[in-house]
């Protein structure tokens, strides 16, 4: 039997002039290719931001600055066939490590599976799938 639980995050709108930094992903369930925001789950007893500063840390291997709240929402939604629930924390925020800013496709290192990060255009994300839904209001 699972226990389904609200899982908090802390999300990052990273710009790269026109371009935010995502994720690539995949719905198989739904046979769906989306986007979806860096970040990841809050943990107890840690706050928004020092979890979005840890998340881009392990993720990608930069600090980052200027970090600003941009606003919070609810996402109720199926994934690959299972249901979840977020409470997401927005923010923006800007990569320290420039050397990023050139490359095309980054490996996450600490996910499963093969997922990747890309510098997407503003005018793509608005006209794409990109999760959690409701984000695409802060872009």
């Amino acid at each position: 039997m699972r226990i389904n639980k609200i899982r908090p995050l802390a999300l990052g709108i990273i710009r790269n002039g026109n371009k935010i930094l995502v994720q690539l992903g995949r719905d198989e369930k739904k046979n769906e290719n989306f986007y979806r925001l860096p970040g990841g789950g809050i943990e107890f007893g840690e706050t928004g931001i020092e979890a979005l500063h840890r998340e881009i840390k392990e993720e990608f291997n930069s600090e980052i600055k200027e970090v600003f709240f941009l606003g919070m929402f609810e996402n109720i939604f199926t994934f690959n066939g299972d249901p979840g629930h977020e409470i997401a924390l927005v923010y923006s925020a800007i990569m320290t490590n420039e050397d990023l800013f050139s490359q095309e496709k980054m490996k996450i290192p600490d996910s499963e599976g093969n997922n990747y990060a890309i510098w997407e255009d503003v005018a793509i994300l608005k006209k794409s799938q990109l999760y959690p839904s409701g984000v695409d209001k802060f872009i």
